[in-house]
């Protein structure tokens, strides 16, 4: 009788062993990254005005993405606000912008890299019109 309850004793201190084993290998596994991605980057809208689209396309190409100003909660990127981006790779692509008054600028060949930040200012939009 004895033998049996140190043999459940021993049995579920060696559960509580491998449950708290597991448990620290999970918590561990949640700090690595698990490689680049685009979720990982952000647009920083540095002009002076509300941007109400923000779409990628390949350099030269006018192959317009998704508008990633959908990824925020009232669909535009105010000014000194920071936008995530999604589905799209890191490399590097021609931007277009759209504001309220309907002007729309391209910005050319801007580099996107994973976990980090790109902008566009107002000095970077010289291709526009309404």
């Amino acid at each position: 009788m004895i033998g049996h309850a140190l043999g459940e004793a021993a049995m579920d201190w060696k559960q509580r062993g491998i449950a708290k084993a597991a448990a620290l290998i999970a918590y561990t596994l949640a700090f690595i990254p698990l490689g680049a991605s685009a979720k990982d980057t952000q647009f920083w809208n540095l002009t002076a005005n509300t941007i109400t689209s923000l779409q990628l396309s390949p350099p030269g190409k006018n192959e317009w993405g998704r508008n990633q100003a959908d990824n925020d909660r009232d669909h535009t990127v105010d000014h000194d606000e920071r936008l995530r981006i999604t589905g799209v790779e890191p490399g590097r692509y021609d931007a277009r912008v759209r504001y309220r008054d309907k002007r729309q600028c391209v910005v050319r060949d801007i580099e996107l890299k994973a976990d980090a930040v790109f902008s566009i200012a107002d000095k970077d939009l010289t291709d526009c019109h309404k």
